[in-house]
């Protein structure tokens, strides 16, 4: 009795070896004012993402919002994550009923037949039934530290459903945008086209006057053919992206397609955030540092196979040679009892496990910290992108401009035989590049908006991890305890 006292009392205490967690250290940098490639979006734009307003819907196109919602609900790599989500939940019961004893219960009957002292044969039957309990007190924190490993995971495990979620809303917002980026391309190239189609007609009437010679007409030839293939790779890239955005909403590309359309995307405000809030946004930082936290409950839990474990039963039924008799006193049959164990020697083994457990937390503690860095590679690559990008773009607007005049006062000039057709080819090829370089620059300021919404975590926050493991009542057990 005094030992299943103390066992009781070291039980109910919470007594749990190995370290407490604590988060690893970071650079200096993460608790900096503001990213160095901020520069004036701050001030001109303090537009911030959070959960209550989809990121997506900042770009203006009902058909975006409607693709990424369909996505959200059919995508299979979510699914995927998500039912990874379910597993790790299920671990975190599983752990959990360490907690709790044993119960079983065994029914029996033997009927035999046998010889008496005579020699005479000797026939009867034999019935039992008993229940049996066993507990192993939690005296060294062995399974409080795997309750705790496991809630940390499924934490981990939520948090790559959040980032996954993210990774999807951003593929289909890029591959539409893409989409739609490369319907103004073919327009461009069907512009150009027609606008060849008559230069190449000009050119061929001038060359029937006399004006001039066959090589005009082929290198005007030439020109359109050349441009002609151009747009029908256009159109290669344009099915290839709508057979990825058929693919992310979990359909087969032949049950998917986007009529061309002449809008485009608004490109929405810059969104902002102090680096310090980058580890609470982001999913991946976070789904990394709770993946520490569990394998720094590995630790407590190797370090608790040093000590020795104490196993408390107790048994009680009826036995008898008949039904009748199974609840007769004489019939009753009962247990109690206590062991001890303790392994003296294993080899190393419980050594080798212990420094296995430290080295996984140092390697999941320098993995928060790459994954952290990482992060904020991405906000000063896109914060920069988009800063160069505008002001590229705003040099380009004028290239555009002087090229398209250009453009117009050589074939004015050619019309009137002032100058040659090589002149006119050169500023219609200069237009037509000076044209798709606009609209690449474009494209890939519309890329790092979604790039930099995607690196500051689209509106997600740390505090929903919490409330998941809060709907998990083993969850919220093992969370409370590794605070």
């Amino acid at each position: 009795m005094r030992i299943l006292c103390l066992a009781l009392a070291a039980s109910l205490a919470g007594c749990a070896v190995g370290p407490d967690y604590r988060r690893p250290s970071l650079p200096e940098g993460v608790s900096a004012p503001a990213f160095k490639e901020s520069g004036a979006w701050k001030t001109a734009a303090p537009a911030t993402v959070d959960a209550a307003h989809p990121w997506w819907t900042g770009f203006g196109d009902p058909r975006l919002d409607a693709l990424i919602e369909e996505a959200n609900g059919a995508n299979q790599s979510l699914r995927l994550a998500e039912a990874q989500y379910r597993e790790a939940q299920a671990l975190v019961q599983n752990a959990q009923a360490g907690w709790a004893p044993t119960l079983g219960l065994d029914l029996s009957g033997q009927r035999a037949r046998s010889q008496n002292s005579t020699g005479a044969p000797v026939q009867g039957n034999t019935h039992a039934w008993s229940l049996q309990a066993a507990w192993e007190p939690d005296l060294w924190g062995r399974v409080r530290r795997a309750v705790e490993g496991a809630a940390d995971s499924a934490q981990a495990s939520d948090a790559d459903l959040a980032a996954a979620r993210l990774a999807v809303q951003a593929a289909v917002a890029n591959d539409y945008i893409q989409l739609r980026m490369t319907d103004a391309q073919q327009r461009l190239y069907d512009r150009t086209i027609e606008a060849y189609r008559k230069s190449l007609q000009i050119t061929r009437s001038q060359y029937r006057a006399g004006v001039v010679t066959r090589a005009d007409v082929d290198l005007a030839d030439t020109t359109l053919q050349s441009t002609q293939a151009l747009a029908l790779d256009t159109q290669l890239t344009r099915r290839q992206l709508e057979h990825a955005i058929a693919v992310l909403l979990g359909k087969t590309p032949s049950q998917f397609s986007i009529a061309a359309d002449d809008s485009l995307p608004s490109l929405p405000a810059v969104p902002m955030a102090v680096p310090s809030e980058l580890l609470e946004r982001r999913p991946d930082i976070a789904g990394a540092e709770r993946r520490a936290a569990s394998a720094n409950a590995g630790i407590g839990y190797a370090q608790a196979a040093y000590y020795p474990s104490l196993s408390l039963s107790a048994a009680g039924g009826f036995a008898g040679a008949g039904f009748g008799n199974w609840f007769a006193a004489p019939g009753k049959v009962w247990a109690l009892g206590a062991a001890v164990a303790q392994n003296l020697f294993d080899g190393g083994q419980r050594n080798a496990q212990l420094a296995q457990a430290r080295a996984a937390f140092d390697a999941s503690s320098a993995s928060y910290r790459q994954t952290v860095l990482a992060g904020f590679q991405e906000v000063e690559d896109n914060l920069a992108a988009l800063d160069l990008l505008a002001q590229e773009r705003q040099v380009q607007d004028g290239a555009v401009a002087s090229a398209r005049n250009a453009e117009r006062v050589s074939l004015s000039q050619f019309r009137a035989g002032t100058t040659t057709y090589l002149a006119v080819i050169t500023s219609q090829t200069l237009a037509l590049n000076n044209e798709r370089t606009a609209l690449q620059l474009q494209s890939r300021q519309f890329a790092a908006q979604v790039a930099l919404v995607k690196a500051l975590g689209g509106g997600w926050d740390a505090s929903q991890l919490q409330a998941s493991a809060d709907a998990s009542p083993a969850a919220a057990h093992a969370s409370s305890n590794s605070k």
